[in-house]
């Protein structure tokens, strides 16, 4: 009767514990996205600790500021030079996509079977997404107070983050505590080198997209190379929307244009392949491109944007977890048996 109690009392005590934690589901997520910048900025610190001026060699603490000092300077010259130039762009683009939509449904209908299509409805869906998108934005412009409270919880993990990861550890049974930590930085270090080089790569496309788009003469193009660095997260499906947005708008101009898009992209894909992701991609965590849209697809569903940009790193921790705990041991088990 006392061990029945005992079970009915835990079964209650979790219970309670994942509701309370679905209810804060969003100041958790907010906590979670500071804890993931903070293992992205921690190798940053070290290499600043190892800058020398004569005898002098800056603290942790000193570091820690300067880099946060270094961010926020990036941060201004992103808002001042390269901010208005986008908004502006998405700004026209929601107002003239829904034309250019039906104009586009026209020259299909020209097409054989294109009488099918009916441009109200197109032009209908096309105002609806827009809308989403403009929604999104205001989302966004809306949640500032979260962005500073992240980067107040970035500095704390940053400063703390060890001894918080030493006392979660300290939580399981002793005998577990050693394997656990490791794992854990294994996992850390994985998560790091993934970040790290989707945002290289992300950010490559990017430039180089807009580099292409603005030599081609293409409308939007601001927008248009921000979309092909965003998508270029998701493998395959990614590059393959951003070549179909920014055809699409190309052949509202020339069908020379549409060429010149679908080129870029061709050389791109090869470059990329041959030179960039053999580089920055070698010492991250290797997930299938399946597994990378599955997390995507639940995180996006679970916590919206910021839960499809923190899919990813949670998948590798659980591969790390599951390699280590589901894998190895059962393994070594075997081998015992043998």
């Amino acid at each position: 009767m006392k061990d029945r109690r005992s079970d009915i009392l835990f079964f209650f005590g979790v219970s309670l514990a994942l509701w309370i934690a679905y209810s804060v589901r969003d100041v958790l997520m907010l906590i979670y996205v500071s804890a993931l910048f903070a293992v992205v900025l921690s190798p940053a610190i070290g290499v600043i600790q190892k800058i020398r001026f004569g005898s002098w060699r800056p603290g942790r603490g000193f570091a820690i500021i300067f880099l946060f000092l270094v961010l926020v300077l990036l941060g201004t010259v992103f808002m001042v030079f390269a901010f208005p130039p986008i908004y502006r762009d998405a700004h026209q683009f929601s107002a003239d996509w829904p034309r250019h939509l039906a104009d586009l449904s026209e020259e299909v209908r020209h097409l054989p079977f294109g009488n099918k299509v009916d441009p109200t409805a197109l032009e209908k869906y096309a105002t609806e997404i827009v809308g989403g998108a403009g929604g999104l934005f205001l989302n966004l412009a809306g949640g500032i107070f979260g962005i500073f409270t992240a980067i107040i919880l970035t500095a704390y993990f940053t400063i703390d983050g060890d001894r918080t990861l030493n006392w979660a550890v300290s939580l399981f049974p002793l005998d577990q505590q050693q394997r656990l930590a490791r794992t854990l930085h294994r996992a850390e270090q994985r998560m790091r080198n993934w970040l790290l080089g989707q945002l290289i790569m992300m950010c490559a496309l990017g430039l180089c997209a807009g580099v292409a788009y603005y030599a081609l003469g293409l409308r939007y193009f601001y927008i248009l190379a921000l979309y092909a660095g965003i998508s270029d997260i998701i493998p395959i499906a990614g590059p393959i929307s951003a070549v179909a947005l920014s055809g699409t708008v190309a052949a509202l101009d020339s069908p020379e244009k549409v060429f010149g898009v679908i080129v870029f992209h061709a050389i791109y894909v090869q470059f990329e392949a041959a030179f960039l992701s053999p580089r920055i991609m070698r010492s991250t965590l290797k997930l299938s491109p399946l597994a990378v849209i599955v997390a995507l697809s639940l995180g996006g569903s679970l916590a919206g944007v910021v839960g499809a940009l923190v899919s990813v790193p949670t998948a590798a921790l659980v591969l790390v977890l599951a390699d280590e705990y589901l894998v190895k041991k059962p393994r070594a088990t075997a081998a015992a048996a043998d």
